[in-house]
């Protein structure tokens, strides 16, 4: 097991380029399962959620494999096999987005209950919801989801949450009606633009699909897909990471390959913090200056702040001056890091789904322990700007959704690298 040594107090200055987006990458290497034909993936990060996705496909008789320039080749030659199991979906709750393309394609699908990040109560209430309303019988067996279908009926289905719209839900429901019969409308759909990515490859594959990335998408069964080259998104989580490094540091960072229109909401509360954020010709260029002002922010489905990015900015506001008030309206239970940074000197008072923050003048480097992927992008920001020495334990959780962050965060100036326990 590894761990990140983190010595505090350098300012970040140049380029950090950009990998492609997880969530939107997992879901459309699921897809392949729908297709006739080889898919052909550019710009798939190199991640442990991928690489486990990867074996998950495998025992589902999905041939995948990386070519010498890096893209990710994925054909089906086995479709024998429907149950995707404990061993590997507990490790990973994106495995889940293998359900609507194996009842699609296989009309069964075995799917053991999800695993994933300790941030909250996320059941597949909606993915059940959705594929039941398409014409599938379900149960509950052992542990595992089981939906059966000899048929799938296009129709109406609401995928509305008690938090907001799910997409995972989203996109299994949007694989699963792709080879439906007749037309079906998607109300309360996820509008991220993991979805409309998702969306435009379906798309190049030969579905039908139109209104990805708005809250109602149609979509009109066709009989068959065949596998196409695609270049996934740029990971918005990742660049908005990057940027609030660049602000907490008072550094001069461009994050290469970024989509500033993909991260609006972010933009606008850290330009509030008084962080200077600007498009440029190769991506977001980032600085800050010395001062930074408290604010408020309410993590809400996009286009509203995402709550991916709440740690983080947490983290950041825990050196402005003045209090700030963060409320999580997505996972409300998601604050495991607010112990762990306080271990570093923060000020932080948890009352309900929010959090009030007492912005202080340094963090002090400490032994932490993160919980889960995000909070460990919290710490390592803080670790960054800590007075001293920091460790954060559990690298592993990080290494989940960030492409060799110690080696871009060393390469414009940060003080950090990975350790064996």
């Amino acid at each position: 097991m590894h761990f990140f040594e983190i010595v505090g107090g350098n300012r970040l200055k140049g380029a950090i380029p950009i990998s492609g987006a997880k969530n939107s990458a997992l879901p459309i290497m699921a897809a392949s399962i729908l297709m006739d034909g080889e898919t052909i993936l550019h710009n798939v990060p190199d991640l442990a959620d991928v690489r486990q996705l990867q074996i998950l496909l495998s025992r589902l008789g999905v041939k995948a494999h990386r070519d010498e320039e890096g893209a990710l080749h994925l054909r089906v030659e086995d479709e024998m096999n429907v149950h995707a199991e404990y061993e590997l979906v507990s490790k990973m709750r994106a495995s889940v987005c293998v359900m609507g393309p194996l009842l699609a394609k296989r009309k069964r699908a075995q799917v053991s209950m999800p695993g994933g990040c300790a941030i909250g109560s996320r059941p597949i209430d909606l993915h059940i919801h959705g594929l039941e309303t398409l014409g599938a019988d379900f149960e509950l067996a052992n542990g595992d989801v089981l939906l059966r279908a000899k048929k799938l009926t296009g129709t109406d289905i609401f995928l509305g949450g008690a938090f907001g719209s799910s997409v995972t839900a989203t996109a299994n429901v949007l694989m699963a009606a792709t080879l439906a019969t007749g037309r079906t409308v998607i109300g309360s759909a996820a509008c991220e633009p993991e979805i409309t990515d998702l969306g435009e490859f379906l798309n190049k594959c030969g579905a039908r699909i139109t209104g990805h990335g708005t809250p109602q998408i149609t979509i009109d069964g066709v009989e068959r897909l065949e596998g196409k080259e695609h270049h996934v998104i740029p990971d918005r989580i990742e660049a908005g990471t990057h940027m609030i490094a660049a602000a907490i540091t008072n550094g001069d960072v461009e994050l290469t390959g970024a989509r500033i229109d993909h991260l609006q909401a972010v933009v606008d509360r850290l330009r509030r913090v008084g962080v200077i954020v600007e498009r440029d010709e190769k991506g977001i260029a980032v600085s800050s200056s010395r001062r930074l002002e408290p604010i408020e922010a309410t993590t809400q489905p996009y286009p509203g702040f995402p709550t991916d990015l709440q740690a983080q900015l947490m983290t950041l506001l825990c050196l402005a001056d003045g209090n700030s008030v963060i409320t999580e309206k997505v996972f409300p239970d998601r604050f495991l890091h607010v112990g762990e940074l306080n271990r570093m000197g923060a000020r932080l008072r948890k009352e309900g789904p929010t959090v009030i923050i007492e912005g202080v003048k340094r963090l002090i480097g400490a032994q932490v322990m993160a919980s889960d992927l995000r909070a460990s992008a919290a710490l390592i920001l803080a670790g960054l700007v800590g007075k001293g020495t920091t460790r954060v334990h559990r690298a592993y959780h990080i290494d989940r959704g960030y492409e060799r962050i110690e080696e871009k965060l060393s390469a414009v100036g940060a003080n950090i690298r990975r350790l064996d326990e």
